[in-house]
């Protein structure tokens, strides 16, 4: 085994905290949104926000490549703007983004509706306005489930592999992640090298198990400080 270059662990690690400040916003908008939106499209939208999670990575990927594609429409716009993003780190993010998007927005949906609505209104008629209402009270109300979904994302976005291949390649130094290194490794007979990164990859995973159960087990004592 030649030597080992440890830059997917870094590409990897980098990707997956930024798809997460973005899964974050976008989960906990789509979350607070649904949670509180009782029209006759609700089953629909939730089916929508949820789909990323039971496609198979590689139609994600595919319609990730429509849509940003040199012929998608947002590659059409982004090559108006002189850039894309197809084959580039940014498409690991946005892949990385879009299959961990669902834990974020059920895990946040749970919690929101677990509030009670009284606590909510209370601070309505205390003068304060709904973006103060939502990050003073509903969200810290919330926060052992969003917590959760944010650890749940970001251990999503560091295995994904499919939708990334497609979407970002595997360009080593640029966008090869850990999984593609493991995939790329056992297709050259490199098992060695394999093991190493899976190794490395199952370490990172369980430090996020046990982030989250750590957390769960101490929730009230974190809320309380």
């Amino acid at each position: 085994m030649a030597e080992l270059d440890f830059v997917p662990v870094w590409i990897s690690l980098k990707t997956a905290s930024v798809s997460t400040v973005f899964t974050f916003f976008a989960g906990l908008a789509a979350a607070r949104w649904l949670a509180y939106y009782h029209g006759r499209a609700k089953g629909l939208i939730d089916g929508i926000f949820t789909l990323p999670l039971v496609l198979p990575p590689t139609v994600l990927g595919f319609a990730l490549l429509l849509l940003f594609g040199k012929h998608g429409p947002l590659g059409k716009l982004l090559l108006k703007m002189g850039t894309t993003v197809i084959f580039s780190w940014w498409a690991t993010v946005i892949a990385a983004t879009v299959v961990a998007f669902p834990l974020m927005y059920q895990t946040a949906r749970g919690a929101f509706e677990q509030i009670e609505p009284n606590i909510e209104r209370a601070a309505r008629t205390l003068g304060a306005s709904e973006w103060t209402t939502f990050w003073r009270v509903t969200v810290p109300l919330a926060w052992p489930g969003i917590m959760a979904g944010i650890i749940l994302s970001f251990a999503r976005s560091l295995g994904e592999f499919g939708a990334t291949l497609m979407i970002a390649g595997n360009i080593p130094g640029k966008t090869q992640t850990i999984p593609l290194a493991i995939y790329f490794a056992v297709a050259a007979g490199d098992n060695a090298r394999a093991l190493v990164w899976v190794a490395v990859i199952l370490v990172i995973s369980l430090t996020s198990i046990f982030l989250l159960n750590y957390w769960k087990r101490n929730a009230h004592v974190f809320m309380n400080h």
